[in-house]
């Protein structure tokens, strides 16, 4: 179809020495026993009291260490109704997806779990977001899936219309896709209920975000006063009688700068229910001068924009892999509270502790 015009916050746990098995996490707390009985034979105890202390904080351990896990563990994440799931690690590989709406954000390095989206939008021509796209056009073939709808930004649909040419000398495989240059200010028609629109964003080479709306159609107002069957009939006559509304669902940004937020163009992808957005950067080792010289994003300026977020939910994507999980989620923790309550990390790929 042709283009046409138109977070939960993370807790902040405190780290304990990595277990790798449970007799190694039973080893530490039988170290923690002796060292509660010597300081209750010390007289620094309460008696009989010294066991069932060890024990209590044997099963605190073991709850923190369970639910240490189960971040650790987890696949993607779950906000205001949206499945979303991804690898996005600073400069290594970007994909993002949600099965729900049948759409995926870059495609990375062509991670198995992006090949059955239908529809997949792609920001910027960076290796790390875009160097997947051949693996994820073929193994869609090889699935026997229906070619999949790849939009671009206009300036790089040449150059990625060549780069499927070249793959398809090389392998001598028909890489069956539909290469669609979506501009700012068009629409495109995802399904009749869906529809999808980029936005400008600020990185180092050209690059777009992408808003997702839901269509939704309301009676007039002037038909408000009307009976059931009067609308009815009207309806049956081929009057148009509702109003057709977007609301948007889910945005990505991509890497870029923080300028995107204060560009008034913008104002849907920042009232989106669901923000997808990088946060690069957290902490004082690189500042916001070396973020915005690289075309990304400190988390320091979210902060400093936290008032422009309208949005329900904001999934921070693309730390540097210079973080650990830890330092990922100890970094959202410091977030402004009002801000913080809907903020989640991605965070598979990176390096935790807990592993």
């Amino acid at each position: 179809m042709a283009a046409t015009s138109s977070l939960f916050s993370l807790p902040s746990l405190r780290l304990l020495a990595p277990t790798s098995a449970p007799a190694s996490r039973f080893r530490t707390l039988a170290a923690k026993r002796s060292a509660v009985s010597a300081d209750t034979a010390g007289g620094g105890g309460r008696g009989g009291g010294g066991l069932l202390s060890v024990l209590d904080r044997a099963m605190a351990d073991e709850e923190e260490y369970r639910l240490a896990r189960a971040q650790v563990e987890r696949r993607g994440v779950e906000v205001e109704g949206y499945a979303i799931e991804g690898v996005s690690v600073g400069g290594h590989e970007t994909c993002v997806t949600v099965p729900s709406l049948n759409v995926a954000f870059d495609i990375g390095r062509g991670p198995l779990f992006a090949v059955s989206q239908d529809y997949l939008f792609i920001t910027h021509a960076h290796l790390d977001h875009i160097g997947g796209l051949p693996m994820y056009v073929a193994t869609r073939g090889l699935y026997n899936l229906k070619p999949p709808v790849v939009f671009v930004p206009p300036c790089i649909k040449d150059d990625v219309e060549e780069l499927l040419q070249i793959h398809r000398r090389m392998s001598q495989v028909d890489l069956k896709v539909e290469l669609v240059a979506l501009d700012l200010g068009e629409t495109y028609e995802i399904r009749n209920d869906l529809v999808a629109r980029p936005f400008e964003t600020h990185h180092a080479i050209p690059s777009q975000g992408y808003v997702i709306y839901s269509v939704r159609r309301k009676l007039k107002k002037q038909y408000a006063h009307l009976k059931g069957t009067q609308i009815m009939k009207m309806k049956q006559s081929g009057a148009e009688i509702t109003d057709t509304i977007l609301y948007p669902e889910v945005a990505f940004t991509g890497d870029t700068k923080s300028d995107f937020i204060l560009d008034p163009r913008n104002a849907d992808a920042l009232r989106a229910k669901v923000l997808i957005t990088e946060a690069t950067f957290l902490d004082d080792q690189i500042d916001v001068d070396h973020a915005r010289e690289h075309g990304h994003m400190h988390l320091s300026e979210i902060m400093e924009h936290s008032h422009w977020f309208r949005n329900k939910a904001i999934v921070l994507t693309h730390f540097s892999n210079r973080y650990s999980l830890e330092d990922i989620r100890q970094a959202v923790s410091r977030l402004q509270p009002k801000l913080s309550s809907k903020v989640v990390a991605l965070t598979e790929g990176f390096k935790s502790d807990y592993r």
